[in-house]
């Protein structure tokens, strides 16, 4: 017996032990849920940061290009044809992160299943692809014709709406689910929209820019709703390919129009010496970096931080204006940006955050119920020991 009890523990020293070992399991689990969790929220910042940076900085610098270079959609052309580099940078990374590396046309045929059994063909290019290059560069190049018109306060601000544009068209054409607070957030837009236009005293040249913002943002958000209608989620990878066939297409078909611009001089230069080419390089890098930080990251962060970074440049481009130009912000702008604001924020929230919040309502009322009874029990337990501890006093 006594070798019996030296060789397997007692059941209670047994229980005891496994006990340990499952809770030194759970804090384990749970050390490496947080550390996880704080590894994204770490990298949702840097990303934050990036993107509020990238997207303020090349609205910035497009303001500044045009004060030399009057030709907003030479400058769409040329920016959109650094979208080539994408997929190649997605090959390095693939190359410098995966185990099983693939060469370049493994990797290209296999995100190529994107566009269909057969791959890129030349049918699949002009009916799934070409579309959406003409709504890419209707959507960049209204962005920028309208930073002519207006400040870069007002432009980032207003399009910020094309959430809201996102929303309602998804219910329309992709019967998503109707959410009220979604729609509250579409009439904060509107309603924001008019304000901003307001501001200003409804004069031709702020209202021709604030149209021009909106068409972008209409294109921005036609753009994400029909690319999930015809063609659904895409990987990285497949993403990445993407974005390069549109600044193939780019290349082919929207070059004349620049070339048309410059010779109706419609978009004149009088010689390539005075193109600022460091304006525009810069603009593109900061496009393409505001565009890949927006595509991809996804893969080191939670999408609802990308997001807030959009949001983000809105003060940043409102501090830079404040001491580059002469805007005015009255009462009416001020109250318009805090509800377009406002109304992005709340098209932010997850579609169960009503199911959250009942959860977290009945949670709370339930444990102050439970505070209650245990505050009365201790008060009601204390009278009887106090009676006990005197009836011996009186008898002696």
């Amino acid at each position: 017996g006594d070798e019996r009890s030296r060789e397997s523990p007692a059941p209670a020293e047994a229980q005891m032990q496994a006990g340990a070992e499952g809770g030194g399991r759970v804090n384990r689990c749970c050390w490496k849920c947080s550390v996880t969790q704080l590894k994204k929220i770490f990298w949702g910042v840097a990303v934050v940061l990036g993107v509020c940076s990238s997207w303020s900085g090349s609205t910035q610098l497009a303001k500044l290009t045009f004060k030399k270079f009057d030709a907003p959609f030479t400058l769409t052309w040329f920016a959109t044809n650094w979208n080539f580099l994408f997929f190649p940078l997605y090959y390095l990374g693939h190359v410098f992160k995966s185990a099983e590396k693939q060469s370049p046309k493994q990797r290209y045929r296999e995100c190529c299943r994107f566009f269909g059994d057969n791959g890129l063909t030349l049918k699949v290019f002009f009916t799934k692809a070409a579309p959406f290059g003409v709504l890419w560069t209707l959507t960049n190049y209204l962005y920028l014709h309208a930073i002519k018109k207006i400040n870069t306060t007002d432009v980032s601000v207003l399009f910020c709406c094309n959430k809201a544009f996102v929303f309602l068209l998804s219910w329309i054409v992709l019967r998503d689910r109707f959410m009220g607070v979604r729609i509250v957030a579409a009439i904060f837009a509107i309603a924001g929209i008019v304000m901003m236009t307001y501001a200003d005293g409804f004069h031709s040249h702020s209202v021709i820019g604030i149209a021009l913002v909106v068409g972008s943002a209409s294109m921005s958000a036609l753009y994400k709703v029909l690319f999930k209608l015809l063609l659904g989620s895409a990987k990285f990878g497949e993403a990445a390919l993407f974005l390069s066939v549109l600044a193939v297409f780019n290349v082919l078909f929207v070059t004349c129009i620049p070339v048309i611009l410059y010779f109706t001089k419609v978009e004149y230069w009088s010689s390539f010496d005075i193109v600022p080419w460091g304006n525009l390089c810069g603009f593109s890098i900061l496009l393409l970096t505001f565009n890949i930080l927006l595509n991809f990251g996804i893969a080191i962060t939670y999408p609802t931080l990308i997001s807030l970074g959009i949001v983000l440049s809105v003060p940043v481009n409102a501090v830079v204006d404040h001491y580059t130009s002469e805007i005015v912000f009255n009462s009416v702008r001020v109250i318009a940006i805090i509800i377009i604001g406002l109304g992005f924020l709340l098209l932010l929230l997850p579609e169960e955050w009503d199911v959250w919040v009942i959860k977290l309502l009945t949670r709370l009322k339930v444990r102050k119920k439970e505070e209650i009874p245990e505050g009365n029990g201790d008060i009601a337990s204390g009278l009887p020991n106090k009676s006990r501890r005197t009836r011996p006093s009186m008898s002696s």
